[in-house]
């Protein structure tokens, strides 16, 4: 962070988000890989969560009331090669939204420390 400044007000505060994460979702949409993870949600509340927390992550207000990472997606069966491209197309939208790397990288972080508790493990619940 510079001068105290949280990376959330940084990048621009909610609006910033907001269009990041819509950015985000349409990358992630738009990959047939990972499309299949979306269907049936309901994709602005979906949305609306994912502003509060990326805001919460980069040190803007923690707003976000979903459930527990673990309880959202332990019945997905997220793979980890899945969960590191999202990953990517996160980083890839901040870094083209003008974030510096610090913030990238914080972010990237943030992402490695809960992985465990997205990613389906091979022969976990029987996923393989």
């Amino acid at each position: 962070m510079t001068g105290g400044m949280s990376y959330f007000d940084e990048l621009g505060g909610t609006p910033t988000v907001k269009e990041a994460v819509d950015r985000f979702y349409r990358l992630v949409l738009d990959d047939a890989e990972l499309a299949g993870y979306f269907t049936g949600v309901d994709m602005p509340q979906l949305k609306a969560h994912q502003v509060k927390l990326i805001s919460h992550v980069l040190g803007g207000p923690n707003e976000y009331g979903g459930r527990q990472l673990a309880d959202a997606h332990g019945h997905l069966g997220v793979t980890e090669a899945h969960y590191e491209k999202v990953g990517a197309y996160l980083t890839g939208v901040l870094t083209e939204m003008g974030a510096r790397q610090e913030i990238v990288s914080s972010v990237g972080d943030t992402l490695a420390g809960v992985a465990p508790s997205i990613i389906t493990k091979p022969g976990a619940d029987g996923v393989s």
